[in-house]
């Protein structure tokens, strides 16, 4: 039985309530809620615009789709990301191209310039456990080669970089509410962008290509009265889960601020243990821990798998972020050659995941700390 899991969601009382709330009005999609949570999302991370979505994958598919992309197109992917990332590029009609990362898990910047071509037209960073990517030298490599920026935030909502809010450094950042999220919808993801064509857009898709919202529909005698521009998809963000984002982020600061006290505390104990190492973020106090990440060596004297199931025994749970992409049956006509992916390969098997999640307690975390030292003597 697992004692302490590696992700716990936190939801209390008044989430409850504000579900309970929104089930009391006749808006149950589309409706007032929804924009409410948009204008709040919008204005934390200082964005023109916000559109709730079903999913941080619906939020990256919407955003490669606004911006025209498509058959024949090349999108740059970070090789250590989750399938939805490389998904998103498939279900356009374009090719991933897969890249290796650096030390600190993110894309590499000098990998992605190797892998543009003719026919590159975006990257997709991906901030990595909720460390922020290097976005000042992508921006000069999307100027450089007229390439889209589409930022993958799922795992870094409350996250700056250069005092900015990831997400707001290309043409849309998608970020995902997923249970495991630094805040929750249960399922639930948000597209933020500066651009008011691609924001229209974007918003037509996710309702069927239609050309009015349900609420601009209701405001008329005629709310049959609307247009299909174009084909489109039913990527709605509904009112219950709008009214539990509404209340989750509320509470996103001291979810934040708990998550970083809790991985200093981590970084504390492991800077000490021979045989773990550190992910070596540089900006460190730019990062909101949705992931903690160790990597366990050869000193460690115990395999990460075998880290992982006596963790397990223990009642601890742990998992890998992630499988590399270019290992999946998906890519195996892709031509991708392991040598490409040196630190994706070595990441893959020597990083492990430990419990980090915004109710951690110091007890909690005592006991995982000493079971992994025991493992050691």
């Amino acid at each position: 039985m697992i004692k302490i899991p590696l992700s716990e969601p936190s939801i209390d009382d008044n989430d409850k309530l504000a579900i309970i709330s929104s089930l009391k009005t006749p808006h149950l999609t589309d409706g007032p809620k929804l924009r409410k949570f948009e204008e709040k999302f919008s204005k934390i991370t200082n964005s023109k615009f916000a559109i709730g979505v079903s999913n941080g994958t619906s939020a990256l598919f919407l955003s490669l789709l606004g911006l025209g992309i498509g058959k024949d197109d090349e999108v740059i992917v970070p090789d250590m990301t989750f399938i939805a990332t490389a998904n998103s590029v498939l279900a356009t009609g374009a090719k991933p191209i897969l890249v290796d990362i650096d030390t600190t898990l993110n894309i590499s910047i000098d990998e992605i310039e190797r892998k543009i071509t003719k026919k590159t037209k975006a990257i997709i960073p991906v901030h990595f456990a909720g460390y922020p990517c290097n976005m000042k030298k992508i921006q000069k490599l999307s100027k450089k080669y007229n390439l889209k920026i589409i930022e993958d935030c799922a795992h870094a909502f409350g996250a700056l970089y250069e005092g900015k809010h990831v997400g707001t450094f290309g043409t849309a950042g998608c970020f995902s509410f997923y249970p495991t999220k630094n805040i929750t919808t249960i399922e639930g993801g948000m597209i933020i962008s500066n651009s008011k064509s691609l924001t229209k857009k974007v918003s037509s898709l996710r309702n069927h290509g239609l050309s009015k919202t349900l609420v601009e529909r209701n405001k008329h005698t005629k709310p049959w009265n609307y247009d299909v521009v174009m084909p489109g998809y039913n990527f709605r963000l509904d009112e219950v889960r709008s009214s539990l984002g509404l209340s989750q982020i509320k509470k996103f600061q001291k979810f934040r601020k708990n998550r970083i006290e809790a991985a200093k505390y981590y970084n504390e104990f492991f800077s000490k243990i021979p045989g773990i190492e550190l992910i070596p973020y540089k900006e460190i106090k730019n990062h909101v821990y949705h992931l903690y990440i160790i990597q366990i060596t050869k000193k460690f004297g115990m395999s990460r798998d075998e880290v992982h199931q006596k963790l397990y025994e223990l009642g601890i749970g742990t998992t890998v972020h992630y499988k590399p992409l270019h290992k999946f049956s998906i890519f195996k006509n892709y031509n991708f050659k392991e040598s490409e992916f040196k630190i994706s390969n070595q990441a893959f098997n020597e990083c492990l995941s430990i419990p980090l999640f915004s109710s951690i307690t110091q007890k909690q975390q005592d006991y995982v700390t000493s079971s992994i030292k025991s493992l050691r003597n």
